[in-house]
């Protein structure tokens, strides 16, 4: 199974994949002008890692610092995909700054749907 590294842009963030791991990280600002280009390898990679987990976990880190509505569309049909992969056990850590309340309730959002999907909201400094 591949890796993913795509790194950021101004308006698109970092997404590191590593399948050995099990872990993904997306880190920095989405909002580009087509969500599908940033977001579709994710959801590949994704398809594939969770259809061949065979136990494996999988940890998810987001370290966003905005993002706009096509992005959050985009969110929320991962944390789906993520909910419907019932037998991978799946952590996801929502970083935000201590002192941004949109993020945390952002994160508080997204928890709301999720019940085979461990959602750990991260305040940081």
């Amino acid at each position: 199974m591949d890796n993913l590294f795509i790194a950021a842009t101004e308006r698109s963030p970092e997404v590191a994949f590593d399948a050995a791991a099990g872990t993904l990280r997306i880190k920095g600002e989405s909002y580009p002008e087509d969500a599908s280009q940033v977001f579709g390898p994710i959801f590949n990679v994704l398809q594939d890692y969770l259809g061949q987990a065979d136990g494996n976990g999988l940890k998810v880190d987001f370290e966003l610092i905005y993002f706009n509505s096509s992005s959050a569309k985009a969110l929320m049909n991962m944390f789906q995909m993520l909910e419907n992969a019932t037998d991978v056990d799946i952590v996801v850590n929502w970083q935000f700054m201590a002192d941004d309340e949109t993020m945390k309730e952002f994160g508080e959002d997204f928890s709301e749907d999720l019940e085979h999907v461990t959602f750990n909201l991260v305040p940081v400094s």
